[in-house]
């Protein structure tokens, strides 16, 4: 029975990443392999490539790290259903999440460390939290593909309120409907400091509450000190350059 439950989940895992042809059964290309990483790690500066060993493109290995994976996701059907992604699509983004968290789940400790490979030159360590925290949607300490994927759905394919809730949910760090000076100075400095000191032109140490400063005259209209749902989206819509900024992922898959 245990074994027959490993074929299945080995199965349901290479259906789902698109390792092997579903019509003759043999294993991907090493050039399909290859097009579906480059194409994921393109999608979200949150993986990086690793250097895999040479017999990386021998089935018998894909075969042990199918088999590894800890966390098992939904179905293809009721992924597609709940995302705005189709077969192929969640197919490219599961083999490239799998790549970079091989037990299906990845902590904060490691979604630091991968997301900090791409801001060598500062410290994005308090940025990643931040965003952990909004991946995270279920509170339990890790994200799943189903978590990654779902947020993902928002910011690529949502709506503009979709994306702007998200993008709320994001900097309400406390999740109490509103954002305060606080929390968005708390956002900015962590954004500053994943950039580092050796940006050109040189910031400064006032740049990120002068940032907030500037964020809470154009959206705090009724100025009582915070920002609601409400206010932020209303002010959001109205700049264009948010706006632009909105539609730069559309076509990213």
């Amino acid at each position: 029975m245990k074994a027959k439950n490993r074929d299945q989940s080995l199965s349901d895992s290479r259906e789902l990443d698109g390792s092997y042809d579903q019509l003759t059964g043999n294993p991907a290309t090493s050039q399909n392999k290859k097009t579906i990483k480059q194409r994921f790690l393109k999608l979200l500066p949150c993986c990086k490539p690793t250097v895999a060993p040479s017999i990386s493109q021998n089935s018998v290995e894909d075969d042990f790290e199918l088999s590894t994976v800890c966390h098992r996701p939904e179905s293809m059907d009721k992924l597609q259903e709940q995302t705005k992604f189709t077969k192929k699509e969640l197919q490219v983004l599961y083999r490239g999440f799998k790549n970079e968290c091989p037990s299906g789940a990845v902590n904060e400790e490691n979604f630091k460390t991968i997301y900090s490979q791409f801001f060598p030159q500062g410290d994005s360590s308090m940025y990643a939290h931040f965003l952990f925290e909004a991946f995270d949607t279920n509170k339990n300490g890790s994200v799943s593909f189903e978590d990654f994927v779902f947020g993902l759905s928002i910011i690529l394919r949502g709506t503009i309120n979709d994306r702007l809730n998200w993008a709320f949910n994001l900097y309400d760090l406390n999740k109490d409907g509103c954002i305060t000076k606080e929390e968005m100075l708390d956002i900015m400095k962590s954004i500053y400091d994943m950039m580092g000191k050796y940006t050109y032109p040189t910031m400064q140490d006032d740049v990120p509450r002068e940032h907030v400063e500037s964020f809470f005259q154009k959206m705090d209209r009724n100025k009582d000190g915070v920002v609601t749902i409400e206010e932020f989206i209303e002010s959001c819509k109205k700049d264009e350059n948010i706006m632009q900024s909105m539609q730069l992922f559309d076509n990213v898959i």
